[in-house]
């Protein structure tokens, strides 16, 4: 059985690039604030609107344009934003650096994508200065993103330069150009690698046109003003996304560098926000944060969540916390947004007291598939397929993992095992891949941690399967102790096994201050998998 929400004959109209309604959307309130930095530092509608034009002129003097590769390694800084905008106004590709990656996969990612331009932020010139030592000599040319530090005096001889600084070279212009769009509707605006928890990350192509048609029509709740969103993740994933639909919308973005719970709480009183976007991690984190209770969440419209499985009792003590402003949204590099779920939908639950991921988006359809590709009927499991005008058209340059995603009939497999209840919405499992195999039978990690999670004494867990000497696999867990409470490992296992059986009992837990996240913020259960080598055995 399949199902879609509305689907649009004409969606395939739209602007040629994403870059286009946003830069109109600047332009037509130049005084408003559009960026406001950690510090305070505001960057006024206007003024980011020159800045992309400056650097556009910049960068097409140097040969940047379609069919060429701007690699971004920066935190949460406006001038990234501006940069992106700029290379993609110029019709070339943009490919994002997660920021914790170690250099050398860095430098894979930027080789294989063919960088033509590799933009630093002077923070992270150390990273920096280890990718570059890991590329072949003059791959890619390099500027930065305002002054660098100079080398340490005890630095090697052959550090490497990080090349000259954009917006001195955006400052020395004698006026603010305009620079007309280059990219064309299929042009890829970007190429989106994975977390990277299953190895070296694959090259998602993301087109223009499908880009500009979600923007253009997302931002969740709202009562029509102007949004406030603060982007306290990184830019490289969603952050970017929902801060390109709040500018497109008019509205204003707040940005952290990096994720701090009572400094996000601060700012949400502080700067009125309205929109939030957070993994579910880091929204457990702002759950156990001793500030909330003091805080002033009046201005709150939008707590959107996703990206990895969420817990359903945390998701209720949000819902009663933060009230009717909680939206899931499921979706992946590969597809874009697939469904979203309004507050409403967090009183449904679905196969072990799951909470739905929604129903589809406009334009989307879902159905749920046997591993012969034959549709299963409503309530059965099965893998996930989705086809829409966001699915992405493959790989870049893999074309065999491309083929085992897309088979060719306008369909994705997203890798996802999912169930469709009869009013369309969808509940996730878990990932088809993501299973650990015991003796006797198959465990999902996901059932695991939704159970684990309504212990009183687990405040957040990551499940994992560990392998024996013998080969077998083991379900491991890693705990963070709720406040107050104390893991005993022979309690949870006899929990695990009363709730759900002796073959998901965890044959080890792990008690660890918290959850280590990959690069995109989600568990990253491959580094628990590397440092959990001593097990709490009962």
């Amino acid at each position: 059985m399949t199902h879609a929400t509305e689907p649009n004959p004409a969606d395939t109209t739209g602007p040629a690039c994403y870059v286009e309604p946003l830069l109109a959307a600047l332009a037509r309130d130049p005084a408003r604030p559009a960026v406001t930095s950690e510090d305070g530092t505001v960057t006024t509608a206007g003024a980011l609107h020159a800045t992309v034009h400056r650097m556009a002129a910049v960068l097409a003097e140097r040969g940047i344009g379609r069919g060429r590769t701007v690699s971004l390694l920066s935190g949460n800084r406006p001038e990234v934003l501006a940069a992106r905008y700029a290379a993609n106004l110029l019709g070339a590709r943009v490919v994002f650096l997660y920021v914790g990656m170690a250099p050398e996969i860095l430098a894979r990612i930027a080789d294989s994508v063919e960088t033509a331009l590799l933009l630093v932020d002077p923070e992270l010139h150390d990273t920096a200065r280890a990718l570059l030592g890991h590329l072949p000599a003059a791959a890619a040319e390099v500027m930065t993103l305002g002054p660098v530090p100079a080398p340490a005096p005890d630095a090697p001889a052959d550090t490497a330069d990080l090349g000259p600084d954009l917006l001195a070279a955006c400052a020395a212009l004698p006026a603010t150009p305009d620079v007309p769009c280059a990219a064309h509707p299929e042009d890829d605006w970007c190429i989106r690698h994975t977390g990277g928890t299953t190895g070296i990350p694959k090259g998602v192509r993301m087109a223009n046109a499908p880009y500009a048609r979600m923007i253009a029509r997302w931002l969740p709740s709202g009562d029509g003003a102007a949004p406030r969103f603060l982007a306290c993740t990184s830019l490289a994933h969603l952050a970017g996304i929902l801060t390109d639909t709040s500018l497109a919308a008019g509205g204003t973005v707040v940005l952290h560098r990096v994720f701090d719970p009572a400094a996000v709480l601060a700012t949400i009183a502080r700067e009125r926000i309205t929109h939030l976007w957070l993994l579910p991690p880091l929204l457990y984190r702002l759950l156990d944060d001793p500030t909330l209770p003091g805080t002033d969440l009046g201005s709150l419209t939008s707590i959107t969540y996703g990206g990895c499985p969420a817990s359903p009792s945390r998701l209720r003590e949000a819902a009663e916390v933060f009230g009717p402003v909680l939206y899931g949204m499921y979706g992946m590099s590969e597809a874009m947004l697939i469904t979203t779920a309004l507050p409403e939908d967090h009183t449904v639950t679905g196969p072990g007291g799951r909470i739905t991921v929604g129903r589809a988006m406009p334009g989307v359809e879902l159905a749920i598939r046997d591993a012969a590709g034959r549709d299963l009927p409503t309530g059965e499991q099965g893998e996930v397929h989705v086809r829409s005008a966001g699915v992405t058209t493959g790989y870049w340059k893999q074309p065999e993992l491309s083929a085992q995603v897309l088979p060719g009939d306008g369909w994705l497999r997203t890798g996802d095992v999912g169930v469709l209840d009869d009013e369309g919405r969808l509940y996730l499992v878990d990932r088809v891949k993501d299973l650990i195999i015991v003796v006797g039978g198959h465990v999902h990690p996901a059932e695991v941690e939704d159970l684990l999670h309504t212990h009183p004494a687990v405040a957040h867990c990551a499940v994992f399967g560990v392998r024996t000497a013998d080969e077998a696999e083991e379900v491991h867990a890693a705990v963070v102790p709720a406040p107050d409470h104390a893991v005993d490992p022979e309690a949870l296992r006899a929990f695990v096994t009363e709730h759900k059986g002796a073959l998901y009992a965890p044959a080890a837990v792990h008690v660890v201050d918290e959850i280590p996240l990959t690069p995109v913020g989600k568990p990253d259960k491959n580094l628990l998998r590397a440092t959990t080598t001593t097990a709490a055995r009962p």
